[in-house]
């Protein structure tokens, strides 16, 4: 039975996939109405609504798409609201710690951390990173007889929750960074199908939070300023509750300090645009006027 902190936020993981796949199923519902009446519709306006009066509906079908779209805005603010939470938890006491060491690798934002983290509970009952792999389920399925060994396709054990937010943070990856973007063509050459491709890719990240998590290592394939832009990036996805009162330039600094990584860099470029992050002396200032502990 694992503890109370990890089945609340298993319960609040699902509760999410639950509002999604809610939103999905009505989204989906729109776009069958929309093909229903071979309608062309704009970009942007299957969730607007005076699109949708505007156009030769029945009254019942209109009476369906009204509510329909209030649902989807009810579920999205809904949605909005544990994404907060969630938020909050990454940076708390209870996982802060752990979240801020997945929030440093490519292709891992704030749900992803968390799903991962919710999954794994606590990592040290994994001796290995072998030991998580088998628990993901991403690991490969064998057939012995004693005359023949094969392998077949991953196991699909574990937690689903688990391989998905790998799987996902994995194509994320392979989009940002160049050393799982080289990792990814490289096993798609060999398999030939992207989908086996990106399982590998997710199993090697799979082992990379396990020694992240069990040995407080840095991303080994993030430079620097790499760390200071995903930082950054993250900073701009919280509102100022939950980044405690900091800017996003003090946030940023802040998180590389959570990390241990400490470095100079208040300056750089990133896709063509110069980026700053705020000193050190300038946060610690901060945090000890807002009673942030250092």
């Amino acid at each position: 039975m694992p503890p109370t902190h990890v089945r609340e936020l298993r319960g609040m993981i699902s509760y999410r996939n639950r509002l999604v796949k809610t939103s999905t199923m009505i989204r989906n519902r729109l776009q069958s109405l929309n093909h229903r009446h071979n309608l062309i519709l704009p970009k942007g306006a299957l969730t607007d609504q005076a699109w949708w009066e505007a156009q030769r509906l029945s009254p019942l079908e209109k009476i369906q798409i009204r509510q329909e779209l209030s649902m989807l805005k009810e579920l999205s603010q809904h949605k909005g609201e544990v994404d907060a939470e969630l938020a909050r938890q990454s940076l708390g006491e209870v996982w802060g710690k752990s979240a801020m060491r997945l929030l440093q690798l490519s292709g891992f934002g704030v749900v992803i951390s968390m799903t991962v983290l919710s999954a794994i509970g606590d990592v040290f009952r994994f001796e290995s990173a072998k030991k998580l792999v088998g628990y993901s389920g991403l690991g490969a399925g064998v057939h012995d007889s004693g005359k023949e060994h094969i392998e077949k396709h991953i196991t699909k054990e574990g937690r689903k929750e688990l391989r998905w937010a790998l799987v996902e943070a994995a194509w994320r990856a392979i989009r940002i960074s160049p050393y799982w973007k080289e990792q990814y063509e490289k096993y798609l050459k060999r398999m030939r199908k992207p989908q086996q491709a990106i399982v590998v890719i997710a199993r090697k990240l799979l082992v990379a939070v396990w020694h992240v998590l069990t040995e407080e290592e840095t991303d080994a394939h993030a430079s620097e300023e790499d760390l200071a832009y995903k930082m950054l990036v993250l900073s701009w996805d919280l509102d100022e509750t939950v980044r405690m009162g900091l800017t996003y330039k003090q946030f940023a600094k802040y998180a590389l300090m959570k990390l241990g990584v400490e470095n100079d860099i208040t300056r750089f470029v990133r896709k063509n645009v110069p980026r700053r992050v705020a000193p050190k002396e300038e946060v610690l200032a901060r945090m000890a006027e807002l009673g942030i502990p250092a």
